[in-house]
């Protein structure tokens, strides 16, 4: 096939769209991706892509067509601008650049924001290309979670967007079958809808020794939760300290958190006038292949959502590589998400928004022996080789792609 993958954010930028077009390509396809310059998360182009940006025009074979943005920076004003010009510089110019070629086939990566797939739907008219999207976060339910937008003629004109970008696609991809749904409630009735859940990162599967990392101190006969990823509303941190004020006279418990986001000076001062300083190490975001160093540290790997109907659809981007880890794993979160770790027997699960109920699930998987835990991390990873095998649904979406690829085929011969 070939394949142009449309996505905001992709290499040097660490997002799963780098392996998928990764296996694409090792299986034979043609694939060109049309991005952005990288400036994620730091809200500014990355200084290696300023100093030499040939370097980044070819990725395992594949070539990167890159077009103008403004940069992330701070605020909501300035995200807001730089998914506005992704998508128009994406739309205008990233059709000059791919002009006169052709392609079998659009596949739109969206993990947020929503407006990706307009460059992607400009791509599918002027290619006459049937157009694939990968949604891994719905709007505008989620902008309404976490308070980005509160106006409700807003959040009904994103409603409208939604809409207009789902009725030109041919495939949709929902990252939780919970999705399914919702997503149908903006699609037409005819739009196919498949379940195509994210993959744990190979950086995180067993099978060699790890070497714990020498940024966090070693703690002998301290039980030590982990959390990885993004520091933002959505996780829910007020609740996550809750639990930790809740056991801060525990000696033999700590708490670790590796990450950025926009609510860290917030976690950073809770963490002072808390009195936590001894029991929450804050050790900031690090490149994925060295999150495994990280993970050697942890007894278990905490994963949250705040309490709101959107997050119960979610299956949380970090789960799958809890899971792979062959490590227990600490959830407050409600709906699908739960129900995996639940389903797997991986670890305990507290209601979503629960600080108490974290505190208490806290001390009763430090008080379980040594094989106990090992259970658990052994069920999660079996669990994510059975469900979440990287090979196997990137072999189904191959499938999925070529049936969308003849459907639009056959109806062009009937016109």
């Amino acid at each position: 096939m070939r394949l142009l993958v449309v996505t905001q954010y992709f290499w040097p930028e660490n997002f799963r769209i780098n392996e998928l077009v990764t296996e694409l390509s090792c299986r034979g396809h043609e694939i060109t991706v049309l991005t952005g310059w990288p400036n994620y998360p730091e809200g500014r182009v990355f200084d290696v892509y300023r100093q030499n940006p040939s370097q980044y025009g070819c990725f395992v074979g594949t070539r990167v067509v890159r077009v103008p943005l403004l940069t992330r920076g701070r605020g909501g004003l300035r995200l807001i601008l730089n998914y506005v010009s992704f998508a128009a510089s994406a739309s205008v110019l990233g059709a000059w650049k791919l002009r006169g070629q052709k392609f079998d086939a659009v596949l739109v990566y969206e993990p947020s924001p929503i407006t990706v797939g307009i460059p992607g739907a400009v791509m599918r008219f002027f290619k006459r290309a049937p157009m694939a999207l990968w949604v891994l976060d719905l709007w505008p339910d989620t902008l309404k979670a976490v308070g980005v937008v509160k106006s409700g003629r807003l959040l009904n004109a994103v409603g409208h967007l939604v809409s207009w970008i789902y009725r030109r696609c041919d495939l949709i991809l929902a990252q939780s079958r919970s999705f399914e749904d919702q997503i149908a409630l903006y699609a037409p009735k005819s739009i196919n809808i498949k379940y195509f859940p994210a993959w744990a990162d190979e950086v995180f599967q067993q099978g060699r020794i790890i070497e714990p990392n020498t940024a966090i101190p070693s703690a002998p006969g301290v039980f030590t939760v982990l959390f990885a990823g993004n520091i933002g509303e959505a996780q829910d941190f007020p609740s996550i300290l809750d639990a930790a004020e809740r056991l801060g006279k525990r000696e033999d418990i700590r708490w670790i958190v590796v990450g950025d986001g926009r609510m860290l000076n917030w976690v950073s001062d809770q963490i002072k006038r808390r009195n936590l300083t001894d029991k929450v190490l804050l050790v900031g975001r690090h490149p994925l292949e060295r999150m495994p160093a990280f993970f050697a540290h942890a007894d278990a790997l905490l994963v949250s959502l705040k309490d709101e109907p959107i997050f119960t659809m979610t299956i949380p981007g970090k789960m799958q590589a809890y899971l792979g880890s062959g490590i227990p794993v600490l959830a407050m979160l409600n709906g699908e998400g739960a129900d995996i770790v639940l389903e797997a027997e991986a670890g305990l699960v507290s209601p979503a928004g629960d600080g108490a109920a974290l505190a208490q699930n806290v001390i009763k998987l430090a008080s379980m022996g040594e094989m106990d835990r090992v259970r658990l991390g052994e069920n999660g990873r079996r669990f994510c080789v059975n469900q979440f095998d990287r090979s196997t649904l990137i072999s189904s979406l191959e499938s999925w792609l070529q049936e969308m690829i003849a459907r639009k085929h056959g109806l062009t011969e009937t016109l």
